[in-house]
């Protein structure tokens, strides 16, 4: 009873902590702590830190690093090379003001979905989406949302072949790879885009029926959304505020210093990322013969690699193709790839805490008796479970990627055994699972949904009721619909 009452109260420290803006680097390590010493195994409050947290850390590191790594430098290259801006300007032109909340989804998914950070993307995309939604008399309170449904959601989640890396963790898990139930993904995808597009429309419909325009904002940076005293977040957007003005400032220079890119010379890039993939997952990966590789690496799970091998190959290759196709036109080329490198720091590691944090609290007691209620959900339909599970821990620690990591790390071998048992196709767990994890992972305390709205001065009195809709309670319809089709038809 101590073991289960002191996960609780290290979930809620470390939700409320997190929603206050403390850093997860040292909240995970002291949450996992703290619960061992509650628990009243006082001992091994240490080594619980120094050999399960450390472990479960470095495995994550060794598994996801590079993915990490080249999703991140990849998203600077796209950035500062002017080709994300380039494929704004040019579904910006072709749809037109009057479509202004169609043509920030639009991009915003056309980059994700293309390997680009997502907030390199918010970055990026913010002081277009600002002047199209002026233009169009929209308020600007919607934009966190708009941008939040093209980025958070079905590209980063549901479509097939997404290099997110919340797409690649169930893979070693399960052995599968990132094009896993596309069919189903695409259905889940589309009813996310559809419905979420349909919902902003109906509140911009709403707003100018009532009169509601634009707004008088405060748009000078370091001030806008701030002053709101009714956030809870406030102090942490205000804190935020000069490095978001300095890293603008920084971009703006760098877009009016880098010479034009075309849309055309743009989307290579993003094309090679989702054609390579699946190039080497269904055509040139199954013929080939690992024996001898197998022989070289027998503890190697060839099957559980292959899928991170084809995103690690296609990432290298497109940020090589981009620094090509862009040489003799960098601003400074080596100052993109360092900044690139750097970018990916902060969040892996901040992944692999939550990891640690998790295997930890795995490691007590009052953790079989929660596994066990949470496989027990529903016995015959492991589908279900997977998503409860999921979604939950996305929510508890504000991250898609971090939720899904600990619960399959966890959880990952159990649910593997229930869905083989049950006749289940490991792809629709896969996609199941990455889904769900996509839900509740945008609650108040998020860091993605604090720093979205730091970037567009805006506070969650303001926005996030809309952001809420499109991120949590679509995307949650879009799993269920999968879930029941997936068990009424199986894995397509």
């Amino acid at each position: 009873m101590f073991s289960i009452l002191a996960i609780v109260i290290t979930l809620l420290l470390l939700m409320f902590f997190a929603y206050r803006g403390y850093s997860v680097l040292i909240l995970a390590p002291i949450m996992a702590v703290l619960a061992v010493f509650l628990s009243g195994d006082f001992l091994s409050s240490i080594p619980a830190y120094t050999d399960v947290f450390m472990s479960a850390l470095s495995g994550f590191l060794l598994k996801f690093f590079p993915i990490f790594l080249l999703g991140a430098l990849f998203g600077r290259l796209m950035a500062d090379s002017g080709a994300a801006t380039a494929i704004a300007n040019t579904v910006v032109k072709k749809l037109g003001a009057s479509k202004a909340i169609l043509a920030v989804i639009l991009v915003c998914a056309i980059l994700t979905y293309g390997g680009v950070s997502l907030f390199v993307v918010a970055f990026a995309i913010y002081p277009i989406a600002k002047d199209l939604f002026k233009a169009a008399d929209i308020p600007k309170r919607l934009i966190p949302a708009a941008i939040a449904l093209g980025s958070f959601t079905f590209t980063m989640t549901a479509l097939p072949g997404t290099p997110a890396i919340q797409n690649a963790i169930p893979i070693p898990y399960y052995n599968t790879n990132v094009f896993a139930a596309p069919i189903l993904g695409i259905i889940g995808g589309t009813i996310m885009f559809i419905f979420g597009w349909l919902w902003l429309q109906s509140r911009a419909n709403k707003a100018q029926a009532a009169g509601e325009g634009y707004g008088i904002h405060d748009d000078d940076i370091g001030v806008g959304g701030v002053g709101e005293s009714q956030s809870k977040t406030a102090t942490l957007e205000d804190s935020a505020q000069s490095n978001i003005a300095q890293s603008n400032l920084a971009n703006q220079t760098e877009a009016r210093n880098t010479h034009q890119t075309s849309f055309a010379i743009a989307m290579i890039p993003l094309i090679l990322v989702i054609g390579l993939n699946a190039l080497l997952t269904y055509m040139i990966f199954p013929a080939m013969d690992f024996a001898s590789l197998q022989a070289q690496f027998p503890d190697l799970n060839i099957q559980g690699s292959l899928g991170l091998w084809s995103i690690i190959i296609s990432l290298v290759i497109a940020c090589v193709v981009l620094i090509i196709l862009r040489l003799g036109h960098w601003n400074d080329l080596q100052k993109t790839i360092n900044r690139g490198t750097y970018d990916s720091m902060l969040p892996i590691f901040n992944t692999g805490s939550e990891v640690g944090y998790g295997a930890v609290i795995a490691s007590l007691a009052g953790f079989l008796i929660i596994r066990d209620s949470i496989l027990n959900l529903s016995p015959d339909n492991p589908l279900i479970s997977e998503a409860v599970a999921m979604t939950t821990l996305a929510g508890i620690t504000g991250s898609s990627s971090g939720g899904l990591s600990i619960a399959l790390t966890t959880l990952g071998e159990d649910y593997l055994r229930m869905a083989v048992a049950a006749g289940i196709d490991p792809e629709l767990m896969h996609r199941v699972a990455v889904m769900a994890a996509g839900g509740l992972d945008t609650l108040p305390h998020s860091g993605a949904v604090i720093t979205l709205l730091a970037i567009c001065g805006l506070t969650h009195r303001q926005s996030y009721l809309n952001l809420a809709m499109v991120t949590i309670a679509i995307p949650l319809c879009a799993v269920v619909a999968v879930i029941v089709l997936g068990t009424m038809f199986g894995s397509f």
